[in-house]
């Protein structure tokens, strides 16, 4: 895209932001509410020069984005929660073969088929690995169209620079609404990008083997432990948005779309003469905690609010534990939240103890 500013949806910034990372192969399956993605790439990605497969099921399209990344080819499948849980084994085997690649959920409502309105029912299984094994993904989680389209753009980097799977988080609301995007200018993709292990055909260098099944005797030890070290080293690129956060009594915490209504709902408490902030994580994982903690060091007390029945709130009670607690409001899926709806939890968050 050339354009300073289009008007597109959260979906359709995530294609655009794939594209003007260098993504050249995109692997899908159709469902609702991220079936923006898919169709625009249809067109978008063979006239980028990459390739387009819709797979015969959310399962084959886990399992080419695997194969993809083993190429060292910048490459991305995207689906809604039904679809992810089906793609969990293969991303617990790119995890475990320490393969990049980028994998979109827009969260729609569960548990089962639920319902193809928003939800944030699949934070568990996002950023405590969802598959089999000891792993995690990065995760990210837009509030924005924009943050779509820059998070997606960044998910690719980080993939690499890990070399390891990147998620992004969204959900119904994010995707389907329309907003002003700035893109950036295309990057032009190293062709040596991951020349030190990626599967070219061996010619006259040494053989390359990329594997998740350690037999030999201590060798999944070691690898779990190169694993745990690197994932202790993404806590290099937490990111977190803080509003009005240095004089507040109470912080609400909330993420992705949620964050974004909950911060309106800040807003006009403010205005009203209450003293409260909002702290948005934007990194799932690796989790704000430590800058969580510091805000509780100040005094601060909590309200984590989510559209589910209660997920992120673990990991702020884990945060801030031993100094301060968090309360929890639940917005139940199914239904679609407005910021005056968070305001009554908010006012009695503020008088309580």
């Amino acid at each position: 895209m050339s354009a300073k500013r289009v008007f597109i949806k959260g979906n359709e910034a995530v294609a655009y932001g794939a594209l003007a990372a260098g993504c050249r192969c995109y692997f899908g399956y159709p469902i609702t509410p991220q079936n923006e993605i898919p169709e625009l790439l249809s067109s978008a990605m063979p006239a980028a020069g990459g390739e387009f497969v819709q797979a015969e099921s959310e399962v084959a399209a886990a399992n080419m984005l695997l194969g993809a990344a083993a190429c060292g080819v910048r490459a991305m499948t995207t689906s809604s929660s039904p679809g992810v849980s089906l793609m969990q084994e293969a991303i617990s085997y790119m995890a475990g073969s320490e393969l990049p690649g980028v994998i979109v959920n827009m969260n729609r409502g569960g548990p089962g088929l639920g319902d193809i309105g928003p939800s944030q029912g699949d934070y568990f299984q996002s950023v405590k690995g969802g598959g089999h094994g000891d792993y995690r993904t990065l995760v990210l989680a837009p509030a924005t169209c924009q943050e779509c389209y820059d998070l997606t753009f960044a998910a690719f980097e980080l993939a690499f620079k890990y070399r390891n799977p990147v998620l992004i988080l969204g959900d119904a609301i994010v995707g389907q609404m329309k907003e002003p995007v700035a893109p950036r200018a295309d990057v032009p993709v190293d062709p040596a990008e991951g020349g030190g292990w990626k599967l070219t055909g061996r010619g006259q260098r040494a053989p390359r083997i990329l594997k998740s099944l350690f037999l030999e005797d201590g060798a999944l030890a070691g690898q779990n432990q190169r694993l745990k070290d690197k994932y202790e080293s993404m806590r290099a690129e937490v990111r977190y948005e803080a509003f009005e956060t240095a004089d507040a009594q109470l912080v609400v915490v909330a993420y992705g779309s949620i964050g974004r209504i909950a911060k309106s709902a800040v807003r006009a408490l403010r205005a009203a003469g209450l003293k409260v902030g909002l702290f948005r994580p934007i990194t799932l994982f690796p989790f704000p905690e430590a800058e969580l903690r510091a805000l509780a060091g100040e005094g601060k007390r909590f309200l984590t609010i989510e559209h589910n029945l209660g997920q992120m709130v673990d990991d702020v009670r884990l945060a801030v534990r031993g100094i301060a607690d968090s309360e929890f409001f639940g917005f139940f899926p199914g239904n679609m939240p407005t910021p005056e709806e968070f305001e009554a939890p908010i006012r009695a968050a503020v008088k309580g103890a």
